[in-house]
Order: structure tokens, then C-alpha cells, then sequence
């Protein structure tokens, strides 16, 4: 195998993402062949590395798989926690994570990978990919309402301020709306409400970039087909524009 930056290496055996490994390296928790690692390293199958006191497994042949994540899974990875997603990746039989999250409230397409690069690509902001969530709220949804949400909407946590991006929106039901995001702000899209006086009732990610959940039932898994993969490995290059 040709010698690959460390990061980069870990992101290869799905440990983790590049840059999640890289802040791991930053951290001072990642060895090599028994010496703090740094991140100029170049590394081969032939290196033993750890990362948090976990030893490294050479890259595996990757996998892609969509769940559809009921509400009460927690996507903080917790041994200690039933709730956590950590046990349904656990009986895989291949070690995946989770391409960003869903919060514990929330339902829906999450995507488990032990791609790295691909990762990396599908969660900077940089990229901007579409994701799409059917919500529904304690108010009638109204034009008012439709209008702020699309135009962009600004929220404070303690000392904090966020934006959100314009988006489209669509007024599905009394009561319901279908969202399209283009970033993945922490429970942006509550946020995103309560800030417009509604309280979200349900939420759930139906959509991401070319993904679709369509009727996989929760709680279930299924492998991206060749034609998925290849048309999400091909969006995942294209930047689009911070509007």
C-alpha cells in the first residue's frame, strides 16, 4: 500500500472522519509505532497506530448502508447508554459510523459508512448538500410562516447568534411542512421554528442529496445500491454556492 497521511489513513480504516481524525492528532491521543503521532506522519498497513487507546484496523473494503433511525436512538456513540446508536453498529459486522446526525427526538435517513473521504465531503459546510425533512408543528402553518422560513432565520444560544441559510419550504398539510436544507446547524431546524413562535411536534429526514428513505421501515437497514452510490459519490464533488 502507498504511504498515506495519517489522517487521511484513519479516515481509510473508518474509524472516523479526516477531519474528526485530524482534531484527534491535534488532541495528542493518537500514537505511532508507540510515539505521539503528528500529523505530517505517512503511514502503510505495516504501522501500528491507536487512536484514544484503540488500536487500528487496516482499511476494510467499504460499505454504505441508509438506516432509518427511530425517535429515542441517540447518535452520541455511548457504550453506557441503551438508547445509543452505538448498539445498532455494534451487530453490524463491519465497523461503520454515521455520516453526521439525527437528534434523539428526531427520525429518519441516516447514513452509516466506513468511508472516510466520502464523509468528509458529505458533511463540510463547504458543499452545502441538500437534505429534506417533513415536519410537523403545534400552529397552522402560514404564509407569514412559509415566507421567514425561506428567506433565512436568526436564533441566539447564550453568548451565540446563528443564520440560517434561504431554503425552500412547502406547506404540505395544516399543520406540516416539507424543508430543504443546504447545512446542518444543531437542532437548526427547532431552532428555526421557535424562533418563529412554532414548536416542532415530529421531525423526520426523508432526504439526503440523492438518498430518499421512501418506505424502508424504521429500525431497518439496507446497502446502497451500485447506481445510489455512484450518483452520491459523484454530488458529493460538486461545491455549491453559499447562498
Amino acid at each position: 500500500m502507498k504511504a498515506q497521511r495519517l489522517a487521511k489513513y484513519i479516515a481509510m480504516c473508518g474509524f472516523c472522519s479526516r477531519r474528526k481524525a485530524e482534531r484527534y492528532i491535534t488532541q495528542g491521543v493518537v500514537t505511532l509505532n508507540n510515539k505521539q503521532a503528528m500529523h505530517t506522519d505517512l503511514v502503510t498497513d505495516t504501522d501500528v497506530i491507536y487512536v484514544n487507546q484503540h488500536k487500528l484496523t487496516p482499511p476494510a473494503n467499504h460499505a454504505y448502508f441508509m438506516y432509518h433511525k427511530p425517535v429515542g436512538i441517540d447518535c452520541n456513540i455511548n457504550a453506557e447508554n441503551p438508547a445509543s446508536l452505538f448498539h445498532v453498529l455494534d451487530k453490524l459486522p463491519m465497523r461503520l459510523f454515521a455520516v453526521g446526525r439525527l437528534d434523539k427526538d428526531s427520525s429518519g435517513l441516516l447514513l452509516l459508512i466506513n468511508d472516510g473521504e466520502l464523509s468528509q465531503r458529505l458533511m463540510h459546510p463547504s458543499y452545502c448538500h441538500e437534505k429534506g425533512y417533513i415536519v410537523s408543528t403545534d400552529k397552522k402553518i402560514t404564509d407569514e410562516f412559509l415566507k421567514n422560513m425561506a428567506a433565512g432565520v436568526n436564533w441566539q444560544l447564550g453568548n451565540n447568534h446563528y443564520s440560517s441559510r434561504p431554503c425552500t419550504i412547502e406547506k404540505v398539510a395544516e399543520n406540516t411542512f416539507y424543508l430543504i436544507l443546504t447545512q446542518g446547524l444543531n437542532r437548526q431546524i427547532r431552532y428555526m421554528c421557535k424562533a418563529l413562535g412554532y414548536r416542532v411536534i415530529t421531525l423526520k429526514r426523508e432526504r439526503l442529496c440523492n438518498l430518499e428513505l421512501n418506505d424502508l421501515a424504521e429500525g431497518e437497514l439496507r446497502e446502497l445500491s451500485t447506481n445510489e452510490l455512484q450518483e452520491l459519490k459523484r454530488l458529493s464533488l460538486l461545491p455549491q454556492p453559499n447562498t
